[in-house]
């Protein structure tokens, strides 16, 4: 199954900045061939929906080893059954309505 999915992970470290963690989990999408796009409060991933949930068990796995003893994360979640939706449909659906008015 397709999906669409903002994944939101916060790592509770010692260190006040979280940029080695995320960076850690976009090599980690890379790495399993997901399309992905970072953003100031997360990172949007599309692909198949095993490979996404093994995605984010991989990043809660790799920054725990990186010292985080707790993380919250926050995933929101996206199928359709009518066509195969994209995360470029969802912003070009949007940058068009934007140019016609």
């Amino acid at each position: 199954m397709h999906l669409l999915c903002e994944l939101c992970l916060v790592p509770q470290a010692d260190d006040l900045s979280l940029s080695p963690y995320i960076a850690e989990c976009q090599n980690i999408f890379q790495e399993l061939g997901l399309t992905f796009e970072l953003h100031a409060w997360g990172t949007n991933l599309e692909g198949d929906w095993d490979t996404v949930m093994t995605a984010i068990k991989r990043c809660h796995q790799r920054v725990h080893e990186l010292g985080a003893v707790r993380i919250t994360s926050t995933i929101k979640l996206g199928t359709r059954t009518d066509r195969r939706d994209s995360l470029a449909d969802k912003v070009e659906s949007v940058d068009r309505r934007l140019q016609s008015s």
